[in-house]
């Protein structure tokens, strides 16, 4: 069964804690995770980009020259995508570039990333976190003891005020709740740091 250190909040630590292997010690499957890397990505574009059609293009109406006499090309509109001014030929319309995998592709995706992070040692779990007030230096002190002071995903049980304003403003910190969990963030993050709460949690979500 996979383990990681537990820390009290003064970053000291504690002794071992026994992760959930139906969680944190599955098979690492790279492809899933992949394709819910690219998933995740595709579903943050904006996909606003957008060029004009005929039907939008302002001028036209009037027939720029006779049909025949000119000696120049016949022509029926100032809107014609060969002139300048005119309209854009297959050009870029606003969409959305998002689109879903199956939901046990998802549940095994975010199972290896789990999994993943409990193999290179990268999941932290603390006793308990919580805060009376909210105290950026605590917080700062307490990530630098447990060496996450570079890049870190909290996972709380549920919104804690205190404890969200408290790590607000530290640069490559974030906080989520296990209903937030993704595989994005979770690959993005350096360490994960869990309360034994949110690991009981995400067993029950998640585990077999």
């Amino acid at each position: 069964m996979p383990k990681a250190p537990l820390y009290n909040m003064n970053g000291e630590r504690i002794g071992d804690y026994e992760l959930p292997a139906s969680v944190f010690g599955v098979p690492v499957n790279r492809h899933v995770l992949h394709e819910a890397v690219v998933m995740q990505r595709a579903s943050k574009r904006l996909g606003t980009a957008s060029t004009k059609t005929r039907g939008e293009v302002a001028g036209g109406g009037a027939k720029p020259w006779r049909q025949k006499g000119t000696g120049r090309a016949r022509h029926g509109s100032r809107r014609s995508p060969i002139w300048r001014g005119g309209a854009i030929t297959f050009g870029p319309r606003p969409r959305t570039y998002g689109y879903k995998m199956p939901k046990k592709a998802r549940r095994a995706a975010l199972l290896s990333a789990l999994s993943s992070k409990a193999e290179n040692e990268q999941v932290l779990i603390l006793d308990e976190l919580s805060m009376s007030e909210p105290k950026t230096k605590v917080m700062v002190n307490m990530l630098s003891k447990l060496d996450a002071g570079g890049k870190a995903l909290v996972v709380l049980k549920k919104p804690d005020n205190n404890v969200e304003l408290s790590l607000r403003n530290i640069p490559g910190v974030k906080t989520l709740t296990p209903s937030e969990l993704n595989v994005y963030d979770i690959l993005n993050y350096d360490k994960l740091l869990l309360t034994k709460e949110v690991a009981d949690v995400v067993e029950e979500v998640l585990g077999e």
